[in-house]
């Protein structure tokens, strides 16, 4: 019941019940004239005390029932108030009618849910912020003792030969760009919080644009006896609307991932194009050591880590795939990983294509 109504009723409780009794008592003082006075003031009294006493009554019931409509409520907030001034939101209030104290109540509960929620969502980017930052911290320490040790090598003239020189050298390099990928997956994911990551989409021709990736990725794998192949099945005029740069992350990505976990011999990644109607498909595939099926359905999210052990074979910042994954969301698309453990991966994205919309005037009717 509505706090109104209850005062409302109170009000008019305490209004007409003395209206009736006092309209007794003048019907008993009308009966009681053909008797004697002090007959009459007796009954008078009688009444007047009778009346009195009804008031008190009916009063002290109409405070206890507008008090405890009040006050369990508040004492209820008061209570909670109390919990969530100690740091404790694992607690419910429980609210029952449907006046204007339970609806703060109930207003009270939800901002205790939210302050739970928006509690433990802090505490989750606390613990991944740590993860985050021992996660590059460890992978920036490999690459940075590698180029001390090379540079010291030079400096103590170590590196006596051209050949040496150069292989030190290349070493250096190699090294800084593993660390530049490491500092931008960094930035990109600081973007991706506030989804302020840059895009510039334009119209690009598939076969020409892939061409052009599987060319630079070539080289790349070339130097560390990585076998590649590329098929593009689809038709060499399909257009799609993308970001080049964004969308080569997103590849660099993917096969940095599968090339950190080929563990055979002769490792081999192999690309595909496909057409699958509306959309475009690409294709990763590796024969590395595969993903268990328990941890597939996890591998794009953030900080997941397949391989729990921590050197340079397996490092990584555990963004990689996460920072993919919005990338091609972002793109309208989707993006999803099929394996075999000891058999290999294969990674999949598609993307839609554009398509001219017909100009009206040009339609004949």
């Amino acid at each position: 019941m509505k706090l109104r109504t209850r005062l409302c009723i109170a009000f008019c409780i305490l209004i007409f019940i003395p209206l009736l009794l006092t309209g007794m008592a003048a019907f008993g003082v009308y009966r009681t004239q053909s008797y004697a006075f002090e007959q009459a003031k007796d009954v008078l009294v009688d009444i007047g005390f009778s009346v009195l006493l009804i008031l008190i009554f009916t009063a002290a019931l109409m405070t206890v029932w507008i008090y405890r409509a009040i006050i369990d409520p508040i004492r209820k907030l008061e209570k909670a108030a109390q919990e969530i001034r100690d740091g404790n939101l694992d607690f419910e209030i429980e609210v029952k009618g449907n006046d204007e104290i339970s609806e703060l109540c109930q207003s009270f509960e939800q901002m205790r849910e939210q302050l739970k929620q928006s509690s433990e969502e802090r505490v989750l980017n606390e613990k991944e912020n740590r993860e985050l930052i021992s996660n590059i911290s460890h992978d920036l320490k490999t690459p940075i003792t590698a180029i001390k040790g090379y540079v010291e090598g030079i400096m103590d003239g170590v590196a006596d030969t051209p050949e040496k020189m150069e292989k030190y050298v290349r070493t250096i390099y190699n090294k800084t760009n593993e660390m530049d990928l490491l500092i931008n997956e960094l930035t990109i994911y600081s973007k991706i919080d506030t989804n302020r990551i840059p895009y510039n989409f334009s119209k690009i021709n598939v076969a020409e644009y892939f061409e052009d990736c599987v060319e630079e990725i070539g080289m790349d794998l070339d130097s560390k006896g990585i076998g590649l192949s590329y098929i593009n099945y689809a038709e060499d005029d399909i257009v799609v609307i993308m970001d080049p740069e964004q969308i080569r992350r997103v590849i660099h990505n993917i096969i940095s991932n599968s090339v950190k976990y080929l563990d055979k011999q002769n490792g081999f990644i192999n690309i595909r194009v496909r057409d699958v109607g509306d959309f475009v498909q690409f294709e990763f595939e590796d024969n590395g050591r595969g993903i268990a099926a328990k941890d597939l359905p996890y591998i794009f999210e953030r900080f997941y880590r397949a391989e729990k052990s921590r050197n340079s074979a397996t490092g990584g910042s555990g963004i990689g795939l996460s920072i993919v994954k919005k990338i091609i969301e972002d793109h309208g698309g989707k993006i999803w990983a099929t394996s075999k453990e000891s058999s290999g991966t294969t990674m999949y994205f598609v993307i839609r294509k554009y398509q001219e919309v017909p100009n009206e005037q040009n339609i004949d009717h």
